[in-house]
């Protein structure tokens, strides 16, 4: 029988497992990029394509509420980096990494009000 997980906050173990899975996202990504340039190892998509991928893997396995948030965000916002850099028409980061940090914090805030509303 299997039991089922209600959303719950970022706890230490959490952080780590979503750093070790984007951090191994992070390199495989990276190494595909050393044959298919966009997605090089320094380049802002790949790095929040790891990001997601972290979040994905973090919400499936511990439910946090804020990685069902930031990971859909941090994948929209590596495809607008993506294409991008694909493409002729040219994205200034300093229109996108605001949306992404305001995402996060929201994120964050939610999961913090939904946290202490839960524990009372």
């Amino acid at each position: 029988m299997t039991e089922h997980k209600g959303d719950c906050c970022t706890s230490p173990a959490a952080m780590c497992y979503w750093f070790a899975v984007s951090l191994v996202a992070w390199g495989v990504l990276s190494f595909i990029g050393i044959f298919w340039r966009p997605l090089h190892g320094s380049s802002a998509a790949t790095i929040l394509f790891a990001m997601a991928i972290g979040c994905g893997a973090n919400w499936l396995r511990n439910r946090t509420l804020h990685c069902a948030i930031t990971g859909p965000l941090f994948l929209i916002a590596a495809l607008v980096f993506l294409l991008s850099g694909m493409t002729m028409t040219h994205v200034n980061g300093l229109f996108v990494w605001p949306f992404i940090l305001l995402g996060v914090v929201i994120a964050f805030l939610l999961e913090w009000r939904y946290a202490r509303l839960s524990a009372s």
